[in-house]
């Protein structure tokens, strides 16, 4: 069975699609074969892996409102090589649409589910929000990867979304396991960066990556040209950092 991670936390500009994207890139990279599911409306996952959101056709809501097989909705990266369920602004919808729907937390779970053995990891890009997407997020993976951000109020919302994880392990799926905390946007020059990583360090102890994420140019310019920054710039800081956490997860699940 293959790890399935979802990429999330409530506070946004902390880089969950940058590392959902990447990650997902070096995993491919390193020869196991991936899947990135984009779960947020925004589709900006779909856009980063050279797919026009606008125009995509077939897409999560599709899957999520049982109008199409899961298997008929991917498409392949265009640079990274790993297949992507896109997202567009249909998805909106869905959150209305999920209410009124029997197991509603459910639904992406059975639908990943029924396609999971095709993959060694399957990635889902969340919500900046604790929403019925978010949670199908959650009850559909059995590990989650926190990205936190090296700045000040970067511990934000965290108690919010630990009690939501603990509670979501109560109730719908109790093997979630916390994979690990990462650290996005660090910087080692600064006090700041160096401080809310020993808080961070304190508080979450192994749970930390000891990989971390440097702020870099080539990050940030390359999902304008529809790929990760894996490729649109190995030898960058940046993707070097995401080929090493890419190398920790896949360590970690040997471990586990």
């Amino acid at each position: 069975m293959p790890e399935i991670i979802v990429v999330a936390n409530q506070k946004g500009g902390v880089g969950k699609t940058t590392t959902s994207i990447n990650l997902a890139a070096a995993l491919q990279r390193i020869n196991y074969k991936t899947l990135l599911v984009d779960l947020d409306s925004q589709g900006n996952a779909t856009s980063a892996s050279g797919h026009n959101r606008s125009i995509e056709k077939a897409s999560v809501y599709d899957v999520l409102m049982g109008l199409k097989n899961i298997e008929d909705c991917f498409v392949t990266s265009q640079h990274d090589g790993f297949t992507l369920l896109p997202s567009n602004s249909d998805l909106m919808a869905a959150e209305i649409e999920l209410l009124n729907t029997n197991n509603r937390e459910s639904v992406l779970k059975e639908k990943i589910n029924s396609i999971s053995r095709e993959f060694d990891y399957i990635l889902i890009d969340s919500p900046p929000s604790m929403n019925i997407l978010t949670l199908n997020a959650l009850a559909a993976a059995n590990e989650i990867i926190i990205p936190v951000q090296c700045e000040y109020y970067a511990l934000e919302g965290m108690s919010g979304l630990l009690e939501s994880i603990y509670k979501i392990k109560e109730t719908i799926n109790p093997n979630l396991q916390i994979k690990g905390v990462l650290r996005t946007m660090f910087d080692s020059r600064n006090s700041l960066s160096v401080e809310v990583s020993a808080q961070l360090k304190k508080y979450f102890g192994d749970k930390l990556f000891w990989t971390f994420i440097p702020r870099n140019v080539r990050l940030a310019e390359a999902p304008s040209h529809g790929m990760s920054a894996v490729s649109y710039d190995p030898e960058c800081l940046g993707s070097k950092a995401y080929l090493s956490l890419a190398k920790e997860v896949t360590k970690k699940t040997m471990e586990s």
